[in-house]
């Protein structure tokens, strides 16, 4: 079953259980890729690696809106947009600790021979494809900086 196939079913098992909050969330969701599928350029079938950046996204953005919330003592507002990023965050493959991240850079440090920070592109390209989903972007951008840095 596709993400979009699965936020479907569950967009229906939100309404005929009345749960609001978690049928508005989805139905966000649903509209981010019914957008990405009508982009110019775009095909009709989204590939799961785009259905991932787009929830990845909505999920960013909930959180960077519950921060600013947060800082203008808009209470109601931040807990609204917390309770939406923990619902779409559900859809996406369990999150890597830092530890994991930084393994898995070190082994792609040593398979495209990175030498020091100047590689930085080198391994992030590399490093985004295959951690794509599984952790944040920031996290392994920081984690390439260090690594590299001690070369």
């Amino acid at each position: 079953m596709s993400l979009s196939d699965k936020i479907n079913a569950d967009i229906k098992s939100a309404m005929l259980a009345k749960e609001k909050e978690k049928l508005e969330a989805l139905r966000s969701v649903k509209a981010a890729f019914m957008l990405a599928k009508t982009e110019k350029g775009s095909s009709d079938v989204l590939s799961e690696e785009a259905e991932l950046k787009i929830v990845q996204k909505l999920v960013k953005q909930r959180k960077d809106s519950a921060e600013v919330y947060k800082t203008n003592d808009r209470q109601e507002l931040y807990e609204k947009e917390i309770s939406e990023a923990q619902i779409i965050q559900q859809y996406l493959p369990a999150q890597m600790t830092e530890e994991k991240v930084a393994e898995a850079i070190k082994a792609i440090v040593l398979e495209v021979g990175a030498l020091g920070p100047q590689d930085m592109g080198k391994v992030m390209g590399v490093a985004s494809k295959r951690l794509g989903g599984k952790a944040e972007g920031r996290i392994i951008a920081q984690k390439v900086k260090e690594i590299l840095a001690s070369l």
